[in-house]
């Protein structure tokens, strides 16, 4: 039975997966093998894959540049294998030019697809023409010989292929003693993480051994197809040393494919020390492992139901292992328990009696896969090195436990509730303003009563609702009564840091009016009076639902430069254009995808074609000082944001010690004093939003824990040198709504993160009010009506949290958020009605009183923004602020009807799904389940369906089209592309920083492993590290300590 393969993946430094998933499932539906590899793969990466498990074609995204390069690399590298007829797919929306289409079309590249390629024959259309041109039988040409001993990977795979197909193949019986070790267990127990930390030890400990993976998955009855996703989970994938092939089940009926047998004895004959076996998901009653292996792995977790349901599984009883994976979940400590007493039933190895193991003999292991370096999966792997007789002289010394004392979490378990309290907290709050509403309304009745008729029972009535008020809301009520006084006497006076301030609240117009700057509401009842206090008040007062300063700034404007292409020096120069007539430097920071991927630039066609592409290329301190030279980094004027997350510990203390190096030459850099004295002055943020990158964006580096550990450690950093002015984590909502979420979706799940760093903060020993200072948050601001007020919305709930929750004080309570215009509004087709989108999009920000805003230049959707079109970008929000009258009020909507029901059903709706959040195990607990990433992608679908059958209207793009239409998808665009002599130009001063370096880069990476492995702050010693390595340098050495981060499907 021939099957068609495919291996699909993302490209190199990319994280836009959507597309490539929503191609592999529709392969599936028609009846196709697919291994996926997800994101972020190499050249030699696709490569391997698609020749160890002898795919007929290979289908590619790009979508971060680069893909003249990539896709050529690949085919260069297939056809120099020998692997002529695999065919290659690939696509990039708008990102490669049709020109470029034909030029990859002359190199060898089957098809790639363009979006008009999408409007004429539809994803269905492409499926089809992909599978009829990917057709072919892979072991034309090829000769068998089955017989044949330590054939090469690719040779194993076309026998493997022949054996899965049917072919009439006489395997040999083997007199090779070679162990075959079965994993089996339910489906989602992990089987796949604990395999790579398996993998990952043999490469440790044994890295002479060679092991085959085998690893089935299930054939879909209905369409035949089948997702093979093993390799995605596998960062081990890559070493030498391991062969991985995927089979399906296919027609077997069981858990395995129905020639794993022949599979297997074929493989025993072949030059491998161990072969490992894993099945597809299994239910209670399989066994079918156990009829191939030599001994049995049982994976399951502490969801099993009933202590009752453990007597009907059967690899309780056939197993020579029992894993109880994700052992850090809560009550797994009971399900270790009842597991141990079934063993012992079904074994007869009773508790207590002569000869009997104790519980820790068991061979019954508590695993964490998901975490780096577990002692539970340490105490597996020594057993299964025992039990085959390897050698043990290399595991001494190896931290092993069955059942691990070690359960630490980001969150502690007694406070996984969080969000649930938080949406409680909020629904109390509004909850005692309709009481003491209530009691207002009354004594207002009582008090008129009382003029009217006075009488002493209602003077007594009217006493007790007073004295059951108390004083608070009274005071409250003058306070608010004074500020409005002052805003209409015209003269407002407030004080920061004991600095008193007067501000002059109207403004004249060119009609001769006094107009107010901040318009107040004129409500005679105290009623309403203490409701608009208590739900939005007058900004600069709690809960600052309508700004967090009394007043906008006057001096700038709350504007953005955002650069980033090729080396630095281009990007400096960009830099200064866009600052160049203002005292004040907002500098926003974009990098190329190989440092958002933590890498050195390159010569390797794949990374080459990434240097310097939709961002800066920045590999050493070096390239930091050259970026920003010629801006004082310590001015207060001078403020830098750093749009990065993966390697963000690296890349600010690049920033850091230029800050430093600005200021302090010879002996003075190492003045302690002095250097404090710098780092408090610097102005700016960087990214560093790791929970936002696995959720939504896919720069993930590291493993979460290992990320979240060096992120506390910044924090850490911070708090101790009493650094204020520099945000630590900018908390991003914009990524999560350009995946595809929705407004209210996007507010909700970057608030929850928001909280869930103030939780973990809390939990490392921080002082909130030591932290919250270096928290800011970045949204995305699209047309949809629930932008209106998603910045007032979260400043009330952010306030009441940090006040009534965790007790913050004042500063602590205020929310500052950075507003992007949506990128995903901008369209290729009528390119010049972006900005029509765009200016509304920063008028609805900058009415919602953002705190600063990025306003997109309209050919960002094709390529890196020329300077017309910045100069444009930036003149949007200048005219908004100094020409459109109605923007000279610092609340121009506030108190609008429809505004105040939209934040009502805005901010219920965000309190549900923090509940929602809450009852998946909190953030960290819902994504372990995808949910934020399955919701987005669902939020995303239902849009894209929406303007594909034209019922959201998009201008230009699915009604009111121009007639040209079809000439604008073609039209040759001028693009910014960075050029081979800049790239090598980059290549070369890295190199000549390393070789410069050379003496002392070995000792400060030492120096940061021996901190990294005692538990010390990493953040401190990577101040010192950097100025003696490169990125590429420190981010190798880290994934050796704490981990690769381990894809999702």
């Amino acid at each position: 039975m021939r099957k068609l393969r495919f291996v699909t993946a993302a490209s190199l430094f990319d994280g836009h997966d959507v597309s490539i998933n929503i191609m592999r499932r529709l392969l599936q539906s028609k009846g196709v093998e697919v291994i996926h590899l997800g994101h972020n793969r190499s050249a030699q990466e696709v490569v391997d894959a698609v020749l160890h498990e002898d795919a007929n074609a290979v289908a590619m995204s790009s979508y971060q540049g680069g893909h003249n390069e990539y896709f050529a690399y690949v085919r260069e590298l297939l056809d120099q294998a020998g692997a002529t007829n695999v065919r290659i797919f690939g696509g990039g929306g708008g990102v490669i030019t049709p020109k470029e289409i034909k030029a990859l079309h002359d190199k060898g590249i089957t098809r790639i697809y363009s979006p008009e390629d999408g409007m004429k024959l539809g994803l269905e259309g492409i499926i089809d023409d992909m599978i009829e041109r990917a057709t072919h039988s892979t072991l034309d040409g090829f000769k068998l010989d089955a017989k044949a001993k330590e054939l090469p990977k690719t040779q194993l795979a076309k026998v493997i292929t022949a054996i899965e197909d049917g072919a009439d193949i006489e395997i040999p019986s083997s007199e090779k003693n070679i162990p075959v070790l079965g994993i089996t267990g339910t489906g989602g127990a992990g089987k796949s993480s604990l395999i790579d930390e398996t993998l990952l030890r043999f490469h440790r400990f044994y890295p002479e051994k060679k092991v085959a993976l085998i690893s089935v998955d299930p054939t879909k009855k209905k369409t035949q197809g089948a997702l093979l996703g093993d390799r995605i989970r596998l960062g081990s994938a890559n070493f030498e040393n391991f062969y991985i092939r995927s089979l399906a089940t296919r027609d077997s009926g069981t858990e395995l494919s129905p020639q794993i047998k022949k599979t297997v004895n074929f493989l025993k004959e072949q030059d491998f020390d161990l072969i490992i076996v894993e099945t597809s998901g299994i239910g209670q009653a399989s066994d079918e492992i156990t009829k191939i292996s030599d001994k049995c792995v049982y994976v399951m977790t502490p969801e099993y139901g009933a202590a009752t349901q453990l007597e009907k599984i059967e690899m309780l009883e056939q197993a020579d292992f029992v894993v109880l994976n994700k052992f850090e979940k809560p009550r797994s400590e009971d399900s270790m328990r009842d597991i141990r007493k079934q063993y012992r039933r079904n074994h007869q190895l009773f508790a207590g009696h002569p000869g009997s193991p104790t519980d820790e003999e068991l061979p019954i292991f508590g695993t964490m896969a998901s975490k780096f370096n577990d002692v539970g999966v340490n105490a597996l792997f020594q057993a299964i090195a025992q039990t085959f007789d390897f050698d043990q002289a290399p595991l001494e010394g190896i931290i092993a436990n069955r059942a691990s004392n070690d359960k630490t979490r980001i969150i502690p378990a007694e406070r996984s509730l969080y969000l649930r309290e938080i949406a409680k907290a909020s629904r109390d709050y509004n909850h005692e303003t309709e009481i003491r509403m209530e009691k207002l309304r009354d004594i207002e009745a009582l008090e008129i009563t009382s003029k009217i008729v006075p009488s002493n029972e209602v003077d007594a009535k009217l006493a007790q609702l007073k004295s059951e008020l108390g004083e608070d809301v009274e005071k409250e009520i003058e306070q608010f009564q004074s500020v409005v006084k002052q805003y209409q006497d015209g003269t407002f006076t407030y004080h920061v840091r004991d600095r008193e301030f007067k501000v002059a609240t109207k403004y004249t117009s060119l009609s001769g009016l006094d107009i107010q700057k901040v318009g107040t509401p004129r409500f005679s009842s105290k009623v309403d009076q203490y409701r608009f206090i208590r739900d939005v008040n007058m900004p600069g007062f709690f809960p600052f639902a309508a700004g967090i300063f009394p007043f906008k700034r006057t001096d700038e404007d709350p504007k953005r430069m955002f650069a980033g292409e090729g080396g630095p020096a281009r990007t400096n120069k960009r830099f200064h254009y866009l600052s160049k007539d203002d005292k004040a430097k907002r500098l926003s920071t974009a990098f190329d995808s190989v440092t958002l991927y933590g890498e050195d630039p390159d010569l390797r066609p794949d990374i080459f074609g990434k240097i310097g592409e939709a961002g800066v290329s920045i590999a050493t301190v070096e390239d930091m000082e050259l970026l920003f030279d010629g801006f004082d980094l310590s001015d207060p004027y001078t403020s830098v944001s750093m749009t990065i997350n993966g390697p963000a510990p690296i890349m600010l203390a690049f920033y850091l010690n230029t800050a430093l190096r600005q200021k302090l030459k010879g002996d003075d850099y190492y003045d302690t004093e002095k250097r404090l004295a710098i780092l408090q002055q610097i102005r700016g943020t960087v990214q560093a939003d790791i929970l936002k990158e696995d959720q939504a964006q896919n720069t993930c580096i590291f493993s979460l824990e290992f990320a979240l550990k060096m992120m506390g450690d910044v924090q850490e950093y911070f708090c101790q040198q009493k650094i204020k002015n520099y945000y630590t984590v900018s908390i991003s909502g914009y990524h999560i709504a350009e995946a595809g979420a929705n407004p209210i979706t996007q507010v909700a799940f970057t608030l929850a993160n928001g909280f869930t760093f103030v939780e973990y903060y809390l939990a490392r020993g921080l002082n909130i009010d030591e932290f919250s200072q270096n928290l800011s948050f970045f949204f995305s601001n699209g047309l949809d009506p629930e932008y209106s007020v998603i910045g007032r919305v979260a400043r009330k709930i952010w306030a009441i949290t940090m006040r009534d929750k965790y007790g913050a004080n004042d500063k602590s309570q205020k929310f500052k958020y950075h507003i992007q215009t949506s990128g995903r509004s901008l369209h290729a087709q009528e390119i010049d009605f972006n900005d029509i989108r765009t200016t509304l999009q920063a008028y609805l920000a900058l009415s919602d009183n953002c705190n600063s805003l990025h306003t997109n230049a309209y050919d960002e959707a094709i390529t890196t923004p020329t300077e017309e079109s910045v100069r444009r970008a930036m003149a949007i929000q200048m005219i908004i602020n100094r020409e459109f009258g109605l923007n000279k009020s610092d609340n121009p909507m506030q108190g609008a009807y429809v505004i105040e029901e939209l934040a009502d059903l805005v901010e219920e709706a965000i309190l549900t799904e923090f509940e929602r959040i809450s009852d998946k195990g909190g953030v960290l607990g819902a994504m372990e389940s995808m949910y934020q990433r399955s919701k987005i992608q669902e939020e995303s679908l239902y849009y894209e369906t929406l303007k594909d059958s034209g019922e959201l209207p998009i201008i230009g793009v699915n009604t009111y089209i121009a007639d040209n239409i079809d000439e604008q998808l073609n039209q040759e665009i001028e693009l910014s592309r960075c050029s081979d002599e800049e790239k090598k130009g980059q290549i070369s001063r890295l190199n000549d920083f390393k070789e410069r370096n050379a003496d002392k880069s070995e000792e400060a990476l030492n120096k940061l492993r021996e901190v990294a492995l005692s538990g010390g702050n990493i953040f401190a010693e990577l101040i010192e590290t950097v100025n003696y390595c490169s990125l590429g340098q420190i981010t190798n050495l880290l994934y050796e300590i704490g981990g690769k981060y381990r894809r999702n499907m």
